[in-house]
């Protein structure tokens, strides 16, 4: 059985920490945006002008931490009900 309360707690501080990095890196480095899209996504596109500020950080966060809190309670569903 998998203590679902703290895998939501560490998913949580994971994914802040990564967003958190990439939030800073494109901040720092805005070429990476388009490297990502190109090698990662397999897509070449315009990604438009960088819009950082506080408002798009918190949001960016809170939307993150929602689907990562949708998957891993998926994840310890799924895994607490199928047997072994």
């Amino acid at each position: 059985m998998i203590n679902t309360s703290h895998l939501l707690k560490v998913s949580a501080a994971w994914i802040s920490i990564i967003y958190a990095v990439c939030f800073a890196g494109v901040a720092l480095v805005p070429e990476i945006r388009s490297g990502f899209m190109t090698y990662a996504l397999h897509t070449d596109i315009n990604v438009g002008n960088n819009i950082l500020t506080l408002k798009t950080f918190i949001s960016g966060l809170i939307i993150w931490n929602i689907i990562v809190f949708g998957s891993v309670s998926l994840f310890a569903f799924l895994f607490n009900i199928i047997k072994k």
